[in-house]
């Protein structure tokens, strides 16, 4: 009975609010859940690695498949009969390769269920519009991503024929699956990433952190600082990643750059008649008078108080009496009492 009591679905709470325990409690089943469908995932991956249902691929060919493609003379024949293979020159190799591709593809299989979760757990703490603007944000956010991954994968086949045919008369290139697998899986996250970063532009000028005005005339560092970047992350080293990603971001930054001019003028913060003139253009000055508002009446000031009691007459002030005066002696005669000097002691 306590178990079914456990099991039972809790009521909804309208107005969204929690005590810091149940949080705590939210969080844990959330996280449980998330962890149990990135396992699933997993397992889904691993075994689609090695196997796929009739009329599909394994996603082992899938990954191999720019490898495979290059002409047989740029490449090793190590089975004999002409297909395609990698090396392995560890005994743990093949398993832990195949583990890592199956749990990065189970992350991306199993994204929705997850990503669920940690919206469930957010959205009681967030507004009406709120909601409305993370969807769309995380909806771009894949889209963008994914747009990226796979521009990466169509690339990576002209960057291994330009990396592979340099020295082609004197070497061939025998792959092992490790490093092969590495590259392929780092130039698809770096695109997808990469692809990411108009998205933060347009989300910084959304919530007001960033104005046309302020990145309007820095288009020219922004194209040579995003084919820096591009020449730094391309994991291959080839021109052709290079370039892709270079102009792909760049057009990209450019669509987001005309997102927060429009949005700007939107919201009236673009309104000045020269702000789309260039350095050197002066702007027209406009010598029209504008009209003066009329004078406001100026209040009369507030009168004092009147006074209830009368006041009081002041006091005359008193003349101070004169001092006592010593009458005048007559020259030659002397005061009958005996006179207090202070030469009594000496005579």
């Amino acid at each position: 009975m306590a178990l079914k009591n456990k099991l039972r679905r809790r009521p909804k709470n309208p107005t969204g609010e929690m005590t810091l325990v149940e949080h705590l409690q939210e969080l844990r089943q959330r996280l449980i859940f998330a962890v149990l469908f990135l396992l699933v995932g997993t397992i889904v991956g691993f075994i689609w690695y090695g196997w796929a249902p009739p009329g599909f691929i394994t996603l082992g060919e899938i990954i191999r498949g720019p490898y495979c493609s290059l002409p047989p003379e740029y490449r090793a024949d190590l089975t004999g009969d002409g297909e395609c293979r990698l090396l392995a020159t560890s005994p743990m190799e093949m398993f832990m390769l195949r583990l890592k591709v199956g749990a990065l593809a189970g992350a991306v299989l199993s994204s929705p269920f997850w990503l669920y979760q940690i919206w469930a757990f957010i959205t009681p703490g967030l507004l009406k519009n709120e909601r409305r603007y993370t969807i769309v944000f995380v909806g771009l956010a894949v889209t963008l991503f994914v747009i990226g991954a796979v521009l990466a994968y169509f690339v990576l086949d002209f960057g291994l024929l330009f990396l592979t045919g340099i020295g082609q008369e004197t070497q061939v290139a025998a792959w092992t699956g490790e490093k092969y697998y590495n590259l392929v899986l780092t130039l698809l996250v770096v695109f997808g990433v990469a692809f990411e970063v108009p998205l933060i532009i347009v989300s910084l000028n959304a919530i007001g952190l960033l104005e046309y005005a302020a990145i309007r005339g820095k288009r020219r560092i922004v194209w040579v600082l995003v084919f820096i970047f591009a020449a730094l992350l391309s994991p291959g080293g080839d021109p052709y990643s290079m370039l892709a990603l270079g102009v792909s971001v760049g057009l990209l930054v450019e669509m987001a750059f005309q997102f927060c001019r429009w949005n700007d003028k939107r919201h009236g913060m673009n309104a000045e008649e020269f702000a789309d003139l260039s350095d050197d253009e002066a702007s027209r000055l406009d010598y029209t008078p504008a009209a003066v508002d009329p004078a406001e009446p100026i209040a009369a000031p507030a009168t004092a108080p009147a006074m209830t009691a009368p006041v009081a007459a002041p006091a005359p002030v008193k003349e101070p009496s004169p001092a006592p005066t010593q009458a005048a002696r007559p020259s030659g005669t002397f005061d009958s009492a005996p006179s207090t000097s202070y030469f009594d002691d000496v005579l």
